[in-house]
């Protein structure tokens, strides 16, 4: 959309124009939360390095990822039941805050099967890649 110069009635309105032309700069500018689901337990360094990979790829997607298993083992015990379900929980409250959800891979964890029936109830777009971050446009078989 462009922003006229002239209102209605064929007159330059210099402040109009400045806060329309604003508004629309914010609307380009405004980027996509997105949310990375893939697996983390078993083969946690593995599992780590290519959660970041995934990240880096949706920074290259003009997107923002949030991915709750790369901060929250930072401080709590993923080998402690009542802390990994604090982390799962506090996840699913960032992914309520979430644009699109990102499933990576072709194996669906149990933490991952937990986001996406999540994802789906909330009616959150969910997008499926491969670990080599090609989307795939389904869930994987």
């Amino acid at each position: 959309m462009s922003v006229n110069k002239f209102n209605a009635e064929g007159y330059k309105d210099p402040t109009a124009y400045e806060a329309l032309s604003n508004i629309e700069k914010e609307k380009k500018q405004k980027k996509k939360i997105v949310f990375i689901c893939s697996p983390f337990a078993g083969d946690i360094d593995g599992n780590t390095r290519r959660a970041r990979r995934f990240g880096r790829f949706a920074v290259t997607e003009k997107a923002v990822p949030i991915i709750p298993h790369l901060m929250y083992p930072q401080f709590l015990e993923e080998d402690d039941p009542e802390e990994r379900q604090l982390g799962i929980d506090m996840g699913l409250i960032l992914l309520s805050k979430c644009h699109e959800l990102w499933v990576f891979g072709n194996r669906i964890s149990s933490g991952m099967s937990v986001e996406i029936a999540r994802a789906k109830r909330w009616n959150i777009p969910i997008r499926y890649f491969t670990t080599e971050c090609e989307e795939t446009g389904g869930a994987p078989r």
